[in-house]
């Protein structure tokens, strides 16, 4: 556990810093190209955080990770990492008001818990997914391999 929150909060640092200098401290819009990036810079430390936390993992193990070992330490950096920013999202609603939520696309056609728990479950299962699937393809590196 101490391997996930160790490299799955600094992809919820990345997320919050990306938030308050590109929207609060620059006023980029939603309708902006900028926010074209948020994805990718998202999507990149995630990886980081499942490759370094995975090696870590396999350093701890002496070099001797398997798949599966692999995988739930990248599933459990992608756990750590939805629920903080989902959490962040929250205060951040709580404090700051829906301005933020009422930028998502077809925002305008939908009442205010709609919107947030389409946003929140995306964010939420959306980091799960992808965290399974670079986990797989990870672990599927660094795992070591069955003598036959």
């Amino acid at each position: 556990m101490k391997i996930a929150l160790k490299y799955g909060l600094p992809v919820t640092v990345v997320v919050i810093a990306w938030v308050v200098i590109v929207r609060f401290l620059m006023g980029v819009g939603g309708e902006s190209r900028v926010n074209l990036l948020a994805p990718i810079i998202f999507n990149v430390a995630q990886i980081c955080a499942i490759f370094l936390g995975t090696i870590r993992r396999k350093d701890e193990s002496r070099g001797d990770l398997s798949f599966k070992d692999g995988i739930k330490t990248g599933v459990g950096i992608s756990f750590v990492y939805a629920a903080s920013s989902c959490l962040f999202f929250v205060i951040e609603y709580l404090v700051a008001g829906p301005k933020l939520l009422l930028s998502e696309a077809g925002a305008h056609d939908r009442p205010l818990w709609q919107i947030a728990a389409m946003a929140y479950a995306g964010l939420f299962v959306g980091s799960l997914i992808f965290g399974l699937i670079y986990s797989t393809l990870i672990s599927f590196f660094l795992a070591k391999r069955r003598e036959r």
